[in-house]
């Protein structure tokens, strides 16, 4: 975990960039075994974060846990649902379970900001789902994160998203 914190480019908030990261290394582990959401978040909380140090003898960036804690049972939650909006947004004979898993937890987590956390803006929320891609993947997957994660800003945030276009527009 240590290196792929330091791979991402953290823009923003970084305790909330590494809650993401950890997010979706959580789902991935929900998705890969039999265990509980509470068994999985509680190792995390408890045995993960305790003391840690970098691969150079720093401290590692305390992750935001309100925002762990809310991409983890959100998406595990509302996985069908989610599921059904990342199947409409994939092309060709794409489906989500045809994605590999860490691929597949990267974009459910990015929709489940999307949908349900208002507060973040859509281009935060694809930026920082990037940057967690590019912790996991050096090739195209990045590309489609990007991809994906926006069509479906513009179909769950169609107003916000075409406020920003317009407004982005009118500065050139």
């Amino acid at each position: 975990m240590n290196a792929k914190i330091r791979k991402m480019k953290n823009a923003g908030n970084v305790s909330r960039s590494v809650a993401r990261l950890a997010a979706v290394q959580a789902l991935y582990e929900l998705e890969m075994s039999n265990a509980s959401p509470d068994a999985v978040l509680l190792e995390f909380v408890k045995h993960r974060w305790e003391n840690q140090e970098s691969d150079d003898g720093g401290e590692l960036a305390e992750p935001d846990k309100e925002l762990f804690l809310k991409i983890v049972r959100g998406v595990h939650a509302d996985k069908t649902s989610l599921k059904k909006l990342l199947d409409s947004a994939l092309s060709g004979e794409w489906t989500t379970d045809r994605l590999e898993v860490v691929l597949r937890v990267v974009l459910l987590s990015g929709l489940f900001e999307l949908k349900s956390l208002q507060d973040v803006p859509p281009k935060v929320v694809i930026n920082e789902y990037m940057e967690v891609a590019k912790a996991f993947f050096d090739g195209g997957e990045v590309s489609m994160v990007n991809g994906v994660l926006d069509k479906m800003a513009k179909l769950l945030r169609e107003e916000e998203v075409a406020a920003v276009s317009s407004t982005d527009g009118n500065e050139e």
